[in-house]
């Protein structure tokens, strides 16, 4: 993983208003040199990209970070947010069971916003499109008023190798299997840490658990390649939990028309290995923990190797309707995870 750098803005130095577009694109340009380039035909520079694609189907999804919602300055370096930017929208590809074959970047900003921090958030996106093998394929500027900075990726992808159909959300039937592709409520328990202790976070002990809840927040990095394994064993469902477990569990059981049933021991287990740093909220970090970006999906039969099971599919009881179920009880998803308009 490349070195983390100071969070905040980079030294003072000229500003995008002062060197405008053309000031802006050369550094952008330069950060991209060496960035995967397999299927582009035509990249960055040109009015239009063209990219060779292998099927005739293609995957698209967007997404959107804005300061202060997204992200603050005193904890993210630009070159975090870039990386966030990438795994946010590739995650989503996943969960279709598609892999990435580009990204389109959107910088929108206020004049006077460090040119060095274009060109770092650039490196950002460069290293974490290397790391996924996606290329970038070119974007769009604009400027913005006082104190808005806005970041803005569409990715497009295919299905994965030996994938024949998309996985989607309204697949899960009654006696498939809950799993989720890696651990959960890390990103939640880093953002929990950084509000408690600012910037003295890292030094709250263990050392090794808050770095990586600490990491997984502000440069959260997942195996995308699950997703394509999940369509090729036959997962009836799947989603990126972005949102949180019980939020995008629940949409999950409501495209399908089913309950979700999460085994206590199992959620417990989750919540008991981030108690060691954040204490009694661990159980929250897991159920509403937002930009985890694992996948959550149900299986007709045993999970991918290394998934962790965390319960099954059920009919819905006689009136009953889709949700979450964990000891009996269904969970209101309006009460934890990410909202962009309620917070």
């Amino acid at each position: 993983m490349s070195p983390r750098r100071s969070p905040g803005m980079p030294s003072p130095g000229p500003t995008l208003g002062e060197v405008g577009e053309s000031g802006v694109l050369e550094q952008v340009f330069a950060a991209l040199e060496g960035s995967p380039s397999a299927g582009v035909q035509v990249g960055p520079g040109d009015d239009t990209a063209l990219l060779k694609v292998r099927r005739g189907a293609l995957l698209a999804t967007t997404d959107t970070m804005v300061r202060g919602p997204d992200w603050r300055d005193d904890w993210s370096t630009a070159f975090d947010v870039g990386v966030k930017a990438v795994t946010q929208n590739l995650a989503d590809l996943a969960a279709m069971g598609g892999t990435g074959t580009g990204l389109l970047v959107t910088l929108v900003a206020e004049r006077s916003l460090p040119l060095a921090w274009a060109r770092e958030l650039t490196e950002g996106l460069a290293w974490g499109c290397t790391r996924a093998g996606v290329p970038v394929l070119g974007g769009d500027l604009n400027g913005a008023g006082d104190e808005v900075v806005m970041v803005s990726i569409t990715a497009l992808g295919e299905l994965g190798e030996d994938v024949q159909k998309p996985v989607l959300r309204s697949g899960a039937r009654a006696g498939d299997v809950v799993a989720v592709s890696g651990p959960l409520g890390r990103s939640a328990a880093g953002l929990a840490l950084l509000l408690e202790h600012g910037e003295d976070a890292g030094s709250v002990a263990p050392g090794d658990l808050v770095a990586e809840l600490l990491a997984h927040h502000l440069r959260p990095l997942t195996d995308l390649t699950q997703g394509p394994a999940a369509a090729r064993l036959g997962a009836t469902a799947m989603i990126d939990v972005s949102d949180g477990l019980v939020r995008d569990g629940d949409r999950v059981a409501r495209a399908s028309g089913v309950v979700l049933e999460l085994a206590k021991e199992a959620v417990a287990a989750l919540a008991d290995r981030l108690a060691p740093a954040v204490g009694g909220s661990a159980l929250g970090c897991v159920l509403g923990g937002g930009e985890e970006h694992e996948l959550l999906a149900c299986f007709p039969g045993e999970p991918p190797a290394g998934w962790t099971v965390l319960g099954r599919v059920i009919d819905l009881p006689a009136g009953g309707a889709p949700g979450v179920v964990l000891g009996g009880s269904c969970l209101d998803p309006r009460t934890g995870g990410w909202d962009h308009f309620g917070g």
